[in-house]
């Protein structure tokens, strides 16, 4: 008998290692389709410089920095495309261990994941010339002739982070949805949740200024308020 007790854990990373195996494959074909997009998404990307640094240049002072950023942004590109399927993989691993009305949530939970990154990325973006004007700003005699290499990593940093952090909501009505919080719980907490939600922006802005902080901060606390009424609405909690 004790030489079948390690029959579960070996299925469940059997079970693992296919999903990951799925996974590595739909950010490979992702990437691939970025790859091939590569030139309007680097239009799309470079936009908000053009708009905040009219007349300014990149510069690339290593042979290899130009094909760097080609890779970073296929590969955001095809993280994005992927997304879907990532997120459903996850879900799919650990919906075993949930119970029949548990699954249920598995579609709405999966689109919202999907809705709420892709909305986080969008505001991001949006936001993405404004923050650019004051830091760019500051020093108004500077020529601002920015490294292609570091502009990518902080405008593809700024994306991700707004991507992730649109993402609480679910994890808030997750959360009500097994009974673990109510929405009055959530409703009587809101100083808490203003205090954590300004740590949690000041912490992931990779700007550190207060208008971007002050920007990621504001809608994630309007979607905290909105979650409430989600839950109060449909699960009657």
């Amino acid at each position: 008998m004790s030489e079948d007790k390690p029959q579960p854990i070996l299925a469940h990373l059997d079970e693992l290692r296919r999903r990951i195996i799925r996974v590595g494959i739909a950010l490979a074909i992702g990437s691939i389709i970025g790859l091939v997009f590569a030139n309007p998404l680097t239009d799309i990307l470079e936009e908000p410089y053009r708009q905040a640094a009219p007349g300014n240049t990149f510069q690339a002072l290593e042979a290899g920095e130009e094909f760097g950023v080609l890779m970073r942004v296929a590969f955001f590109g095809g993280a994005i495309l992927a997304s879907p399927v990532i997120l459903y993989q996850i879900w799919a691993f650990i919906s075993p261990a949930l119970n029949k009305n548990e699954r249920k949530w598995v579609v709405p939970l999966v689109t919202s994941f999907v809705l709420l990154f892709v909305g986080g990325v969008l505001f991001g973006y949006w936001l993405l010339p404004r923050a650019l004007e004051v830091l760019l700003g500051i020093f108004p005699d500077v020529e601002n002739n920015l490294r292609i290499g570091p502009y990518y990593s902080f405008v593809l940093r700024l994306l991700l982070a707004f991507g992730v952090v649109f993402q609480f909501p679910v994890f808030l009505y997750a959360t009500a949805a097994v009974g673990a919080v109510s929405s009055r719980q959530l409703a009587s907490g809101r100083r808490w949740a203003v205090l954590v939600i300004t740590i949690a922006a000041a912490a992931i802005t990779p700007t550190g200024d207060p208008i971007t902080l002050a920007a990621m901060a504001v809608p994630l606390y309007l979607l905290y308020e909105a979650t409430i009424w989600v839950i109060k609405l449909t699960l009657h909690r």
